[in-house]
């Protein structure tokens, strides 16, 4: 049985849900920030950095619904419950998410309400934080020499009820990027270190991804817990584990301080447009 009353075809809008990457403005793709630019109404997550809610009309509504550990704005139904609404009274609903909405943000959750209600909507992937992180963090994911392969795992699921495959996760060929890990970092250091990763492998913890506020924490899987008990470490934060992070000291490129000037000149032009 349908959760919802279905309006007359024609009588309701579309719905964006948009990538909106890791942070920094200019990674916004120019489709994402067409459909911005042309936006009724944006639901929006923490996540989605103040430069990139600056291009939204000012006749816009923004509703927030992000998500944080523990911190909450609104609960997964109620943003879905949302969404038609919006759709059945507005013309352009953009779903602004962090990063890229297919990975670890509960895109496919809300598209398949949006399918169930009739609503016609349209994806727009951003970059994810596994790779603007590893990027602005000089951590290539992949290296010939050191990594030939990597994993994207979350590490925000109740890891004690429903432990994670461990052995699967601790290929030293590969790189292991885990989103949302930080309050689970003391089991997820045991984890992979019973299932026969080195307590030596490199270790980053990159907060504040490709924005002016960018801090990179390196050690080793067996400090991890003292890295994620640094007072300088903000969210969000994204863990990454292998051997390719000894390459980040010489691959480090990224000035944090030349970030807001970047951003101001994105706006200056985008006001232009």
């Amino acid at each position: 049985m349908a959760l919802f009353t279905l309006p007359r075809q024609g009588d309701f809008g579309k719905v964006w849900l948009v990538g909106a990457g890791p942070g920094d403005v200019e990674l916004l793709t120019l489709k994402a920030y067409r459909i911005l630019k042309q936006a009724d109404v944006v639901l929006f997550d923490a996540l989605v950095s103040d430069d990139i809610m600056a291009l939204v009309p000012e006749s816009a509504e923004k509703i927030a619904v992000g998500k944080r550990a523990g911190k909450h704005s609104a609960a997964q139904d109620e943003i879905n419950q949302l969404l038609v609404t919006k759709a059945y009274t507005r013309k352009n609903v953009v779903r602004l998410k962090g990063g890229d909405p297919f990975i670890f943000g509960r895109g496919g959750e809300e598209l398949e309400t949006l399918v169930e209600a009739g609503v016609t909507f349209e994806v727009v992937p951003g970059i994810t934080a596994a790779s603007g992180t590893s990027a602005y963090a000089g951590i290539p994911l992949t290296h010939r020499d050191h990594a030939q392969g990597v994993t994207f795992i979350t590490g925000h699921c109740k890891l004690e009820s429903r432990p994670m495959d461990w052995n699967a996760c601790a290929n030293s060929q590969n790189t292991l990027v885990i989103y949302m890990g930080i309050l689970n970092a003391a089991t997820i250091e045991q984890g992979l270190i019973d299932a026969g990763r080195s307590a030596s492998t490199p270790v980053a913890i990159v907060s504040k991804a490709t924005t002016s506020e960018q801090r990179r924490f390196i050690g080793t899987l067996g400090e991890l817990g003292q890295l994620v008990s640094s007072p300088e470490l903000k969210m969000p934060a994204l863990m990454i584990i292998g051997e390719v992070v000894g390459l980040a000291d010489s691959l480090n490129w990224f000035n944090p301080e030349q970030v807001q000037s970047n951003a101001e000149q994105a706006l200056s032009l985008s006001l232009q447009v």
